[in-house]
């Protein structure tokens, strides 16, 4: 007995020891913010550069182009563009502005520039698209109808056959298969509400699927980049040339501009 105490004792003093040992070697320094050049080196080694050197090549051609049309912006819209940014964010004074930039690790010149260049763009777009919107609208009005969707999203086959077997059979709703099973968040949070979507914001495999679809009908699965996707059609809408429309319209037409504009350039013609 007295040899199974010792044995006990000297395994416990080493178990302390050792997590001694563990806690100061394991103990965390302080690290100091990445560097711009760490950044960078992580952007370089990770793949993701390509990224975001398309976006800055992006901002340069916004940039030139309303250079050269002479589209400009006035101090009051700056201003009122600024104002708007904080509202929505709710940085309702000077320290929230303050410590959200911080946050960020930009400095206040950098994000006003950020709101100069978001509205030139926007400037840029109404100049060279904004007078063919009504008619790309009338020629593609079907391709803008509107719809409510539900959708279950699922990341293997045999479980999205399983959830449409229980919705054919009548077994439970979509509403308690999409709080049981959706891996989308919105879908799960909202027992599969998705909201209401125009034609052209969705995959074309979806659009395919679903554009002849009776409303309170299940569609899917429909194997997508996002995974397994099963839908219900809630209810078609009349399409309608509001603001929303009108700019989706105008981010299309400006996308493809801007892609032909860069594969151009970069071909070297």
């Amino acid at each position: 007995m007295k040899e199974e105490l010792e044995s006990t004792s000297t395994s416990t003093a080493i178990r302390d020891q050792e997590e001694e040992h563990y806690k100061k070697t394991l103990t965390l320094v302080p690290v100091p913010p990445a560097t711009d050049a760490e950044i960078l080196a992580y952007l370089r080694r990770s793949g993701k550069l390509t990224e975001i050197a398309a976006l800055a090549e992006r901002d340069v051609i916004i940039l030139t182009m309303c250079e050269q049309l002479g589209i400009t912006i006035s101090d009051a819209e700056w201003q009122a563009a600024g104002d708007a940014f904080r509202l929505e964010r709710q940085l309702w004074g000077t320290s929230e502005t303050l410590a959200w930039l911080k946050q960020q690790r930009i400095r206040i010149q950098e994000w006003s520039q950020g709101i100069r260049v978001a509205l030139l763009e926007k400037k840029l777009k109404e100049h060279l698209f904004g007078a063919t919107v009504d008619s790309t609208y009338i020629s593609n009005q079907h391709n803008y109808r509107r719809v409510a969707l539900s959708q279950i999203l699922v990341f293997d086959l045999t479980t999205a056959e399983k959830i449409v077997q229980t919705l054919q059979a009548g077994s439970a709703s979509f509403c308690a298969l999409a709080l049981e099973y959706s891996q989308g968040k919105l879908s799960q949070e909202n027992g599969g509400f998705v909201g209401i979507r125009c034609l052209v914001e969705l995959l074309p495999e979806i659009v395919t699927a679903i554009t002849d679809a009776e409303e309170g009908e299940v569609i899917g699965p429909i194997k997508t980049k996002l995974g397994y996707q099963i839908f219900r059609v809630e209810k078609w809408l009349s399409s309608e040339l509001n603001q929303s429309v009108r700019e989706q319209i105008l981010d299309m037409m400006f996308k493809a501009w801007l892609n032909n504009l860069q594969n151009y350039t970069g071909n070297g013609e």
